[in-house]
């Protein structure tokens, strides 16, 4: 006769109880079965949590909101108020210090550029200083592309394994000295095209003891242009010296930094941090640091050999070192498809950068600090928002592979807010810093309005990074590749044109700038 089952199980349990020396918690016995390393622990999914945000579910947002996928960095799941502190915390702590160094980087790379800008080589070819904002805002995305892809990569758990490992970061490495290559060419010749239209600069007198160096670009002013029977502003000369010393230095800067990115990612997953929140803005400000370096040095050399061929071999073998790296691409699985995509939102970035470039243009000369107060309510902004760009779609991804594990994400909400507290102390520190060195002179009007202006183009840039994700992945567009070019350009142009908004509002109050 068959035994009833509901006798059998409890029998089960009774012989299990017996055994003192072998019993194990069920909770434990879950994470041993769940968990593939120790340094990463799993809980229950809470919607309770969540209740506020479950309208979001059908766009894409419910990738954050609990989601099957690996636990993200160090954002640990505890119980009720001390799980949410914990990953409010963990946020705060990744996040802080890379953007108070993304605002000191962007300052370097202000005074790097002025002090760049006088060298022999930029002011005998005037292309080579049109070429740096297309070339840094160019090349600024590569390396951003590269954090977010590695980022996702990592939080996925496919860093894990070392031949994983190894085939993603070589495939992408080789990707990025392609882009750059086409990314540097481009630039050049965009650079050429303005050559031909915009009258050549004049650099006046240097003041060997500059009061406010970084506002010394704006004294740059147009000269007459020259007689018809004079020489051409633009000819092969100069458009090989520009393309040379663009594409090296862009390749150049392609190695170091992409190598650095690939082990700060790797290091970060195997110390329990979360990549998306620290390398997207680190990878932002050190592209545009270490590329104007490069470009500055390399101009320096090449403009001693200028009217022989070795500029045109440097071109040469550049060409044949991207066209090397196509082929290991193409026959890397991990990378293959991502050299067909990408281009449009890069090129497009560089249009809306164009129009950046304009307002500046505008007002730079109208209101006293304006390029140096740009710097970071343009820039910050843009890095506040690719954090959230790069875990919204590590999320995504996660959420698209039905990953075994389940980790509970903080909410959107409490991200965002958590972003916006992190970015006023670092606003308000960085006016205080150039009142208190004297660099600039602000009322406090200004100063208040210029803080509330900055809260609304950090409130903006969050808000469109989750729009505009969410877009991408309901369109099958990759985030990683689509979503951080167009998102840091139309925050470069939305955070000057609020500036000018400041400026202008300051000046109908009549307070004097």
């Amino acid at each position: 006769m068959q035994e009833d089952p509901g006798n059998e199980t409890e029998s089960f349990l009774q012989h299990v109880d017996g055994k003192d020396g072998d019993n194990m918690e069920l909770d434990t016995l879950q994470d041993i079965l769940v968990t593939p390393r120790a340094s990463y622990r799993t809980a229950e999914y809470d919607l309770r949590d969540f209740d506020d945000d479950a309208e979001h579910l059908s766009d894409g947002s419910a990738a954050l909101l609990g989601s099957g996928g690996r636990t993200r960095g160090n954002e640990r799941i505890l119980s009720g108020t001390g799980r949410v502190w914990s990953q409010v915390g963990s946020i705060v702590v990744e996040c802080a210090p890379t953007l108070l160094m993304t605002t000191i980087s962007l300052l370097f790379t202000g005074e790097l550029l002025d002090r760049v800008s006088r060298w022999r080589a930029m002011r005998t070819i005037d292309e080579l200083i049109m070429i740096v904002p297309v070339v840094l805002n160019l090349k600024g995305n590569l390396e951003m592309n590269l954090s977010a892809r590695m980022g996702t990569a990592a939080n996925m758990g496919e860093l894990d394994d070392r031949s994983a490992q190894r085939k993603i970061v070589g495939g992408n490495l080789a990707l990025l000295q392609v882009q750059a290559t086409v990314v540097a060419f481009v630039a050049a010749c965009v650079a050429m095209l303005l050559g031909l239209f915009v009258p050549q600069l004049y650099s006046g007198p240097v003041d060997p003891f500059p009061q406010n160096s970084t506002l010394l670009l704006t004294a740059r002013v147009p000269r007459p242009p020259p007689s018809l029977g004079g020489k051409p502003k633009s000819g092969l000369i100069e458009f090989t010296m520009v393309a040379s010393s663009t594409m090296m230095s862009a390749c150049l800067a392609s190695i170091a930094l992409g190598s650095f990115m690939c082990f700060l990612v790797i290091m970060c997953r195997r110390y329990g941090r979360d990549p998306d929140n620290i390398t997207p803005p680190i990878a932002s400000c050190l592209g545009d640091l270490v590329t104007l370096s490069l470009l500055g040095v390399i101009s320096s050399i090449l403009i001693n050999v200028v009217n022989t061929p070795i500029p045109l071999i440097c071109v040469a073998l550049t060409i044949l070192s991207a066209t090397f790296c196509v082929f290991l691409v193409r026959r890397n699985s991990s990378v293959k498809d991502l050299i067909y995509q990408g281009w449009v939102p890069l090129f497009g970035a560089m249009v809306i950068s164009c129009a950046t470039g304009i307002v500046l243009d505008m007002f730079a000369s109208r209101y006293k600090g304006f390029p140096l107060l740009a710097i970071v309510i343009s820039g910050l902004p843009g890095s506040v928002g690719s954090i959230f760009v790069s875990r919204l779609s590590t999320a995504l991804h996660a959420a698209s592979a039905n990953a075994s594990l389940h980790k509970n994400e903080p909410s959107p909400k409490l991200v965002m807010v958590t972003l916006i507290v992190i970015t006023i102390p670092i606003e308000i520190l960085f006016l205080f810093t150039l009142h208190a060195f004297g660099w600039l002179k602000l009322p406090i009007i200004f100063a208040i309005l210029s803080v509330l202006f900055f809260c609304c183009a950090v409130c903006i840039s969050l808000v469109v990074a989750r729009l505009l994700t969410n877009f991408l992945w309901s369109k099958d567009l990759d985030p990683d590749t689509y979503a951080l070019p167009i998102h840091s350009a139309l925050m470069d142009l939305v955070g000057q044109l609020l500036l000018v908004l400041c400026f202008e509002i300051v000046s109908l109050l009549g307070t004097n700038l």
